[in-house]
């Protein structure tokens, strides 16, 4: 019988939201990511809890970075498919986003992600590079790909993104809020 693996722990923090909701009805998309890039306004939860930095934001083009550690791993012992998937999904959406006009924003329609070689902790850093390819006015398209830093293909994606203004948008209640009688924000 082999002895049970020692316990590990993580501890993250995330920001509330709202700042940057808020930023998104008064700045551009790019002054908007570039900021999020610069800590102003905070990054979004999500990018907090999969540890997702975005380190390259231009118009119609963004790249995002990942250190695969063993907190994302599968029963195999490799990066989450899931993990890839959001990782791809974040520059895919955010290199439409650096299109479009203040108060407009995206959602993801689909996304395809192809998987190419597994992910562990001796890939090293990857990088996901998100390009817009066409940006209309409801929908738009994106291509992504994650690479190791010697520029391995290790997964491709697509994206479908669906435009509608942004006015007026705040951040889902959770559960836990509503059943404490408080506001996402609070």
């Amino acid at each position: 019988m082999s002895a049970s693996p020692a316990s590990q722990h993580r501890t993250y923090t995330w920001h509330d939201p709202q700042p940057t909701t808020e930023a998104i009805q008064r700045l551009s998309s790019l002054e908007v990511l570039q900021g999020i890039g610069d800590g102003t306004p905070p990054t979004p939860p999500v990018m907090d809890t999969l540890a997702i930095e975005p380190v390259e934001i231009e118009p119609g083009r963004v790249v995002f970075e990942l250190n695969p550690t063993g907190w994302r791993y599968n029963a195999l012992g490799t990066v989450h498919g899931g993990v890839l998937a959001t990782l791809a999904d974040n520059p895919l959406g955010a290199c439409v986003y650096t299109r479009l006009p203040a108060g407009t924003g995206y959602t993801t329609q689909g996304i395809n992600v192809t998987f190419l070689r597994p992910v562990t902790i001796d890939t090293g850093p990857i990088r996901c590079e998100g390009t817009a390819l066409n940006v209309g006015r409801r929908t738009a398209y994106a291509t992504a790909a994650i690479t190791d830093l010697t520029g391995r293909l290790l997964a491709h994606a697509t994206t479908t993104c669906l435009i509608f203004p942004a006015a007026d948008r705040q951040p889902a209640h959770t559960r836990q809020h509503v059943g404490q009688g408080t506001s996402p924000t609070s």
